[in-house]
């Protein structure tokens, strides 16, 4: 049974920066084939893509992150880490990771089979 478990969250202020990690196991195949995922949701909003890292290493970013936020992954750890730097209080959320079989880079939330239970992140001003 797959398992994802993030960490990293926390009470940042505006300006400032927290890496998540995901840390994953319970796969039916190789880690290093699946795309792995992050997405948030903010209190009464629905979940919205953040980031994606393929197979292969390629990446694809919401617009909203894009120049602050870097996904990486660490195969052979079967982690993937959200380095979030510039944080605002728009970032504020639950984040969430999540991967994919097909492998492929992906933003919409039914590519992804299995997910974990969340990590705060609340960034004040």
């Amino acid at each position: 049974q797959v398992q994802l478990v993030e960490s990293g969250g926390g009470l940042v202020q505006a300006g400032g920066s927290l890496r998540l990690s995901c840390v994953v196991s319970g796969l039916t195949f190789t880690f290093s084939t699946y795309a792995v995922g992050w997405f948030r949701q903010a209190p009464g909003k629905v979940r919205e893509f953040v980031a994606v890292i393929s197979w292969n290493g390629d990446t694809y970013y919401a617009d909203s992150v894009k120049g602050r936020f870097t996904i990486s992954r660490a195969n052979a750890e079967k982690t993937v880490y959200l380095q979030m730097n510039n944080l605002r209080p728009g970032d504020t959320a639950v984040y969430y990771c999540a991967v994919s079989p097909r492998g492929a880079l992906a933003d919409e939330a039914s590519a992804y089979d299995g997910w974990g239970q969340g990590t705060q992140v609340i960034v004040s001003l």
